[in-house]
Order: C-alpha cells, then sequence, then structure tokens
C-alpha cells in the first residue's frame, strides 16, 4: 500500500510543482524576480550567440560627444535629437512635429540594434496584404528602371484602415496627413542600393496608404525582377535614372505633392539628386532613413559578417543573372569572387581593375551584341549615348575619382528641399556615429538631423507598455508601425503646412513662379560637377554655440533660379 502511494505521489509530482509555480508567480514580487531572471539569462546567451557570430555589442551607446542641439529639444536620453541649424522651419518642427516627443523606443530584447536589424531587412508582416502594379520606364540611355504603384490591399486592410481613422483625432490639427492638398501626395520610396522592398518598406506603404498617399517604389536597373535592356549598371550616386523616374511620375500627378524616402543605402541617389538638381527638383520635402551619408567611408569601413555576407550575396546575384551580357564590358568572374563590397564596387565600376583585362567578343544574343564594334566608348555605348551620360559613360580612372563623382552629399551646398535624415547611434550597418558630418548640418538650413540612442538599421520598434488595471498587466502598443515611419510622415505634413504659410507670407508677384521649376532638356550636355563636397561652416567665436552663432533667422524662401 505504502508503494503504491508512494508511485502515485511520483507520478503527480510534476503536476504538483507546476500547481506551486502558477500560484508563486500569481504574487508580483515574485512574477518580478522571474522576469528579471528569464531576461537576464536571455541576455548572456544573446551576448555568446553575437560572439560566435561576430556582431558588435553597444557600439556607440556609451560613449558620445555632446553636441549642439536645436533651441527647445530635450537633453534627456530617451528622446531623439534635432540637430540642425536654428532656423524657421527647425522651431516650427519642434513646435508641430509631436513624434519628436513621443515615448522611447523599445528595450532589449525588442529593442536589440541586430534583431531590429534582421527583423527590418528579413522578417515580414504576418499577412502581406500590399498589392502593386509596375510600369518599366525606357531611359535616354537605352535602360529600364521599374516603378511599383501600391494600388491596394486586401480585404483584411479594411479594418486597420478604420482604426486609423479613428486616431486622426490625435494628429496635430486633427488633419489627415494625406489630406493638406486638393490632390492626394505622391510617397516615392527608395529601397536599399541591393534592390528588393524589405519587410521595413512594406510598413511604411501600408501606413502611407491608410494616411491617404499614393505610394511608388523606385527600382534601379537590374533589380526586383526589372528588365536589364543595356550592360551598364547603377554607380552608388548616379542620380541620372531616378532623375527621370521622378519627372514621370510629376507628369502623371501634375497636382500632386511629391516626398521621397530613401531607405539605407538608397539615400545615395536620393541625396545625389537633390544636389544635381538643386532648385528645379519637383520634390516638396525629402527624408532618409539610416541614410549612408559618405559613401567611401561606408565601403571602406569593416561590416559585420553576416551583414557583409547578405549584402554581396544580392549584388552578384543580381551580376549572375546577367553575367553573359556583362563579360564584354567587365570581369565577371573577379567580381562574383570578391569578399567585401569594396572590392566588388570598385571590380564593377573603376577602370584601374580593368585596364590589365581583355573582354571577350559579346556572345550572340546578348544585351551587348547588338552595339557597334567600332565604338569609341570604353562600354561599347553609342556615341550619341556616350557623349549624354558625360563622364560616366566611361569607368572611374581609381577609386578616389570614383567618389569624386558618386559621394553623396557632393553637391550638399546646391540642395534646395528639406531633408530630414533619421539615424541611430547603434546602427551595426553604418561606420560609427562619430563620423557624421555634423557641420552640414548646423550650418545648411536645408538639411536636419534626427540622432535616437537606438533603433539599429531601419528598426526604431516603438517601447510596449504596460498598464495595471485592477491587477492585472495589459500590454499595449504606443503606436502601430514604428517610430520612424510615424516621424517621417508627419514631417511631411508639417512641412506642407509650412510652406503653404510661407506662400500665404508672400507676395503674389513675388511667388508666381514657385510652379514653374526649370527642366533639364534631353538635348543639352551633363553639366560637371564641383569635386568638393560639403560646404564649410563660418568660424564661431570660442565658447559659442552653434545656436548663439546665428542669431537671425533663415527666411524660407525657395530660389527657383541657380
Amino acid at each position: 500500500m505504502a508503494a503504491f502511494v508512494l508511485d502515485c505521489l511520483f507520478c503527480l509530482l510534476p503536476s504538483l510543482l507546476l500547481l506551486v509555480l502558477s500560484l508563486a508567480l500569481r504574487w508580483p514580487r515574485v512574477s518580478c524576480w522571474t522576469r528579471l531572471a528569464v531576461r537576464a539569462a536571455g541576455r548572456r546567451l544573446w551576448v555568446i550567440i553575437c560572439l560566435i557570430l561576430e556582431l558588435p555589442l553597444d557600439r556607440n551607446t556609451r560613449k558620445w560627444t555632446e553636441e549642439a542641439v536645436s533651441p527647445g529639444t530635450d537633453q534627456t536620453s530617451d528622446r531623439p535629437r534635432l540637430i540642425c541649424k536654428p532656423t524657421a522651419l527647425a522651431k516650427y518642427l519642434l513646435r508641430h512635429c509631436g513624434s519628436l516627443a513621443r515615448p522611447r523606443l523599445a528595450i532589449w530584447p525588442r529593442g536589440d540594434p541586430h534583431l531590429q536589424t534582421l527583423s527590418s531587412l528579413l522578417f515580414g508582416q504576418r499577412r502581406d496584404t500590399l498589392r502593386f502594379t509596375r510600369d518599366h520606364l525606357l531611359v535616354r540611355d537605352g535602360g529600364t528602371v521599374a516603378l511599383d504603384w501600391a494600388v491596394g490591399t486586401r480585404l483584411g486592410e479594411v479594418v486597420g484602415r478604420k482604426r486609423w481613422e479613428g486616431r486622426k483625432e490625435h494628429q496635430s490639427g486633427g488633419k489627415a496627413l494625406g489630406c493638406f492638398t486638393v490632390a492626394p501626395p505622391v510617397l516615392l520610396l527608395i529601397p536599399q542600393s541591393w534592390g528588393g522592398i524589405t519587410p521595413h518598406l512594406k510598413a511604411l506603404c501600408h501606413m502611407a496608404m491608410r494616411q491617404g498617399f499614393y505610394v511608388v517604389v523606385f527600382h534601379p536597373r537590374g533589380t526586383a525582377g526589372s528588365p536589364m535592356t543595356t550592360a551598364r549598371m547603377t554607380e552608388f550616386g548616379d542620380p541620372a535614372d531616378l532623375e527621370q523616374a521622378i519627372a514621370y511620375i510629376h507628369s502623371c500627378h501634375p497636382s500632386s505633392m511629391l516626398v521621397a524616402v530613401s531607405e539605407g543605402s538608397g539615400s545615395g541617389i536620393l541625396l545625389s539628386y537633390l544636389g544635381e538638381c538643386g532648385s528645379s527638383s519637383h520634390l516638396m520635402a525629402a527624408a532618409t532613413i539610416s541614410p549612408v551619408l559618405l559613401g567611401q567611408l561606408w565601403f571602406e569601413t569593416a561590416m559585420p559578417p553576416i551583414y557583409r555576407s547578405g549584402a554581396l550575396f544580392h549584388r552578384k546575384l543580381q551580376l549572375s543573372r546577367y553575367g553573359s551580357s556583362f563579360r564584354a564590358v567587365l570581369d565577371v568572374d573577379r567580381a562574383l569572387s570578391c569578399s567585401s563590397l569594396r572590392d566588388f564596387e570598385e571590380t564593377l565600376f573603376c577602370s584601374s581593375v580593368h585596364h590589365k583585362w581583355t573582354p571577350p567578343r559579346p556572345p550572340k544574343g546578348s544585351v551587348n551584341s547588338g552595339l557597334s564594334s567600332g565604338s569609341s566608348s570604353p562600354r561599347g555605348l553609342a556615341p550619341s549615348v556616350a557623349w549624354g551620360l558625360g563622364e560616366r559613360a566611361s569607368p572611374a580612372k581609381d577609386w578616389n575619382s570614383y567618389w569624386e563623382r558618386n559621394e553623396p552629399l557632393r553637391d550638399a551646398d546646391e540642395v534646395a528641399v528639406p531633408v530630414l535624415c533619421i539615424c541611430s547611434r547603434d546602427d551595426p550597418l553604418l561606420p560609427p556615429t562619430s563620423t557624421l558630418p555634423l557641420p552640414l548640418f548646423q550650418s545648411n538650413p536645408y538639411f536636419l538631423l534626427v540622432l535616437t540612442d537606438g533603433g539599429g538599421h531601419c528598426g526604431f520598434s516603438l517601447e510596449s507598455r504596460e498598464e495595471s488595471e485592477g491587477g492585472r498587466i495589459r500590454k499595449e502598443e504606443v503606436e502601430e508601425g514604428n517610430w520612424s515611419h510615424i516621424a517621417v510622415l508627419e514631417y511631411f505634413r508639417v512641412m506642407a503646412d509650412f510652406l503653404k504659410g510661407e506662400e500665404k507670407d508672400v507676395p503674389t508677384g513675388e511667388y508666381s513662379h514657385a510652379g514653374q521649376r526649370s527642366r533639364i532638356s534631353n538635348v543639352a550636355p551633363p553639366r560637371r560637377r564641383r569635386a568638393a563636397m560639403m560646404r564649410r561652416p563660418r568660424p564661431q567665436a570660442p565658447g559659442q554655440t552653434f545656436v548663439e552663432a546665428e542669431e537671425e533667422n533663415f527666411t524660407w524662401k525657395r530660389s527657383y533660379t541657380r
């Protein structure tokens, strides 16, 4: 009998332990200790995984040189910092852009920079409800770029749309972001330089469509399934294709405001476009999320192996798809054997790598076989096309000369459109934040930098809030989506309100040419750009902050003449 009782107790022991554990977890103090213990164990396990994968830990989160910030910003570490020249626009943003003072970003584990980065680049939503229709645009040199228009969502998105409409009253002024003009605004999205729509961009598409935007995604030639009709790839800072795509979008929606957002390394062509076009740009405002501001430094800085391998895989996959066509103009085998992004970029676009290599005869039927064999262009382009491309018709002489014509900020002093740059100090894909060109943001009224302590690369997940109600703990998200999407779309709305107010203040005769933007002729030779990258900041007196050095208010009037 005793043995039977012991056997029963032994069989019921696991259930009794679970019962005792569940009762103990109902006590707040025990529950708190348990959560702390699990979080500590999980953090140590994650540290071990990061060491195995050679991922940096807490980079740039403890050390940071104190920089001047705009008046009115909070110096606490849990809020974003706006670094810019103290202009009327900056003060207006601080007053009306409430997302700059929103709750803190997510903490560990959701706030880990690597988890946020991998989530934004690889793991999408549970139900992908976006639908796109594609336009193929033939550009001047015969190449083809793709434009994906977001035409709608499936039935599952109707509930989210109604929930957003119910929250519109929380916005500043109680106005929907997509209704600040008669015609809905057009949002142009520029993905990473290796192409493809990431889950990060899809989430931004969802939010923008719910707010009334027309959304279109720009895909450079040879990326995201767009056909390669010429043996020429897009250089990192070549905005020629983007310029023609924006002109096409503007012709389709001439009465709509046009704004653009770039993701990660896609900022290379967006910032180059703003610098080369200057005041003739069709964009009303632009924003960059986790941008590559210094392209050469980004390529020369060592990237964690897991991210470098992923980026190289996408680039090599694009090249191998059209390998037989590119063998006539570059050494494809050498490019596919590169182990770094710099070597790959240099092999594709620098003549110093090509000068000892004799290209074979292009195979019959390739995109390069129909080109004239007697053409003087190193890439086999027709003379008229090579003349239209200018210096980009030939490979760069070396690595440094390549960046003289492709550095994103080479013409920063020509930008005439406000640009919001959102950066994170713990971004694992970008160089340290100590290399940011802060003098540019402190001296140029068109550039605004929002710097956060966390967020990873294109992550910026919001912190969840725990509320105690009747002894029960309930979790709810502070906002849908992530913080960068909310900030960018609210920034566009505030910018539209600001420019609309400036138009009312300017006399009619003085602002009558605001809608007449100069357009670059298709037959005009390309304009040679200066090698200077940024304008030098004005000297300041010792001990004087940049806020005090610029006491006068910048009058926001766009110049439509060069």
